[in-house]
């Protein structure tokens, strides 16, 4: 299970964070602490927390303000500590973004397997992520974040149409589209293109894809119909 930065408690009781830090400790996740919420923002921007231990009721600055700075800038998942019974608290912390919350007193047991769900989420968020931040077709890789095409070890810069263009169709490997559907695909509806305007474009990808010869006809004519990225 990843954990890129430090749990952090957020707690004005010394006794409960030494307790809690102790605890995590011993299962080898480190941790650190604040008395208050005055200092938050600039403690996650240094220390960049994996999650966030967060009590509601202190005093200054109490936990729900706390969790509003923190949500201006920061996805950071947080976890709120409540007063039992204190229904209100965890409605307003989970609608102004926690991500889960816990009842004082608690068992520090209890605690820890929340902060390991906690984390499991957020792995399989990112995960999500990764697979739709990259189309994956005939040994080529399609950076969608960075809109570059990785290709043998390399990487190849794609004009903003190329870009679109080649996402239509890695995208819908193995199978014949036709001019108007790459059109729909890469051409926002209020872009009047024309039907050429995509040979253009195609011509301009076989050009770049030309220097690899493993990769030089992946993209097929399919005469009558429009074009066709060829997969593995």
């Amino acid at each position: 299970m990843k954990s890129n930065g430090p749990i952090l408690i957020i707690d004005d009781d010394q006794k409960l964070r030494d307790l809690v830090a102790e605890y995590l400790g011993e299962y080898d996740f480190p941790t650190a602490t604040l008395p208050s919420g005055m200092k938050a923002v600039e403690t996650i921007r240094s220390l960049n927390p994996s999650v966030i231990v967060l009590d509601v009721m202190m005093p200054g600055k109490d936990g729900l303000e706390v969790l509003r700075d923190i949500r201006v800038e920061f996805a950071t998942p947080v976890i709120m500590l409540t007063a039992k019974g204190e229904d209100t608290d965890r409605i307003v912390g989970l609608e102004l973004g926690a991500d889960d919350y816990m009842a004082k007193p608690f068992n520090p047991r209890e605690l820890l397997a929340r902060i390991k769900a906690v984390l499991r989420r957020v792995e399989a968020c990112e995960e999500r992520r990764a697979e739709i931040t990259a189309i994956h077709a005939g040994g080529l890789v399609l950076n969608l974040a960075r809109q570059v095409l990785e290709i043998d070890g390399g990487e190849v810069e794609l004009a903003p149409t190329e870009f679109r263009l080649l996402k239509a169709l890695m995208g819908h490997a193995d199978r014949a589209l036709s001019r108007d559907e790459l059109m729909d695909m890469a051409w926002d509806k209020d872009f009047a293109a024309y039907d050429r305007s995509i040979d253009v474009h195609v011509s301009k990808l076989r050009s770049l894809l030309k220097p690899y010869p493993a990769h030089a006809k992946r993209i097929r004519t399919v005469w009558g119909t429009g074009y066709m990225f060829v997969g593995e």
